[in-house]
């Protein structure tokens, strides 16, 4: 028969064990740590090498910007959770018609979510792809939150609505605080009426709130944030508002969005950062060296808030890092350094070392890339070079320059090394074929690797899921604006 003294030590035993249970229950946490994986790239890795890459590195979420079929087949019975995007010029139609959203959670959604061990874990489905950017005006204002309602009316009728969420990823310029003082944080005057419509369907849903942080757009489009704020820095000056104390530039944005919400109406839902990065390249200041600093920063300010006596939405539910691997094709109409977001190169090679949490503490490369030969094209230095300029620039309205712009990583490549870098960018798109390295007789393929320092002249992945690019004659391109500003910003280069 136990004794009393037992019973009492048993007893409150149990009850530290319950006390601790529920403190551990109450404390807030980053739940998951994901990526940004998009394939806007000329010669793509192939999905199977990237699956490869997310289960060497343990990451077991990713968030997509469409819902391709070869990438949803590879990620198949591989237990990895998954966004799926919808682009943002599906939303018009899928606002005007539930059949195109049935037919479109048919097409992209059924057959890869069906039982069995081989089905594809999608768990959200991003209506839009920051269809609120500023930029792009209110043209899809109208479409989000119907579109998004479609959908989730396409997935109970698929019974999949229980699985699945439909949410609607946020620009970071959703938000502002014009005193850049967190507790006056408030959603952008033009994007109230619609941001409370889709706040109301995310609530009702019980969806979470997905929203892009950029400090490294902050801190060049806002005179007011240093560096060092950006960077979390321990010199970082810190700033004050309303007895909260802020020493870096993500808390500073978190905390904003947190005000607008409960301004909304909406103080309690869910949010996840859906985008969160630092490029490498394309801009000044866009390094390997400052992006290993902020994500080094950012990992040590998660973890080190996590376990503190916190509110649950003091800390995000989810994060994605933005992005996996770089794209050459990417969008550049708001900088050069789009196309250099990610934590791999193109070829699936780590570009800085980071723990991300998941139980290693070094990324690891993607192994076994097959790429082109090593050739590359160069200008012939013993020709008349007075055409060679405008023959570069050419080039670049159809290839990838944007580490020639100022401040990247192969600005300070002297003349002619630089008409080199445009015809081997455009050499090496067009899949080393010989015409591709023409330019009127002043190109020369070469077996020397033409690379100097940290700029590096690329070798192409020989994937079968490379994008051709039609019409080798460099005179017939028409120049997209998107690419009229990336000449713009490097002519000087070829001066």
């Amino acid at each position: 028969m136990a004794s009393p003294n037992s019973v009492s030590i048993s007893i409150l035993s149990l009850v530290l064990v319950s006390v601790l249970s529920i403190s551990t229950f109450f404390i807030p946490e980053v739940e998951a740590i994901g990526v940004n994986w998009g394939t806007a790239a000329s010669h793509p890795l192939p999905p199977p090498k990237v699956l490869e890459l997310l289960k060497a590195n343990k990451i077991n979420k990713v968030k997509l910007f469409d819902a391709d079929p070869l990438v949803l087949e590879s990620l198949s019975g591989s237990n990895i959770l998954v966004t799926v995007g919808i682009p943002n010029s599906m939303l018009r139609s899928l606002n005007s018609s539930l059949k195109a959203a049935e037919r479109w959670v048919h097409d992209n959604l059924t057959r890869f979510v069906s039982d069995g061990a081989t089905r594809v874990q999608i768990e959200y489905i991003a209506a839009g792809d920051e269809p609120f950017l500023e930029s792009y005006g209110e043209q899809f204002y109208p479409f989000v939150v119907g579109a998004a309602a479609n959908i989730h009316t396409a997935l109970v009728k698929a019974n999949l609505a229980n699985k699945v969420k439909v949410v609607v990823p946020c620009s970071y310029d959703v938000f502002r605080s014009e005193s850049g003082l967190p507790s006056k944080g408030h959603f952008r005057p033009n994007v109230n009426k619609t941001m409370m419509e889709l706040l109301t369907f995310l609530s009702k849903h019980q969806s979470p709130f997905f929203v892009t942080l950029s400090p490294f757009r902050s801190y060049h489009e806002v005179k007011n944030i240093s560096l060092d704020f950006a960077l979390f820095r321990e010199r970082a000056r810190p700033r004050n508002d309303s007895r909260k104390i802020y020493k870096n530039s993500f808390q500073l944005s978190y905390d904003t969005i947190i005000t607008a919400l409960s301004r909304a109406g909406f103080p309690h839902i869910d949010i996840v950062i859906g985008q969160i990065g630092w490029p490498t390249d394309g801009a000044a200041n866009a390094t390997s060296s400052h992006a290993e600093e902020f994500m080094k920063g950012l990992m040590d300010h998660l973890h080190t808030r996590s376990g503190k006596n916190l509110s649950p939405q003091d800390l995000p539910m989810e994060i994605y890092i933005f992005g996996l691997l770089d794209e050459d094709q990417r969008s550049i109409a708001s900088g050069n350094f789009e196309r250099h977001w990610g934590l791999f190169t193109f070829d699936g090679q780590a570009k800085y070392q980071v723990d991300l949490g998941q139980g290693s503490r070094k990324l690891v490369n993607a192994q076994d890339v097959q790429y082109h030969s090593s050739k590359w094209c160069v200008v012939n230095n013993n020709l008349d070079l007075s055409n060679a300029t405008a023959l570069a620039l050419d080039a670049c309205s159809a290839a990838d320059c944007s580490s020639l712009s100022p401040g990247s990583s192969c600005f300070n490549l002297s003349w002619p090394g630089n008409i080199s870098y445009a015809f081997n960018s455009y050499y090496q798109q067009h899949d080393q074929k010989a015409e591709s390295c023409a330019f009127g007789g002043l190109g020369l393929i070469t077996t020397v690797d033409p690379s100097v320092d940290t700029c590096r002249f690329v070798v192409e992945l020989r994937a079968s899921l490379s994008v051709p690019l039609h019409g080798h004659t460099l005179f017939c391109l028409i120049i997209s604006p998107m690419v009229t500003i990336l000449l713009y910003l490097i002519r000087d280069v070829f001066s």
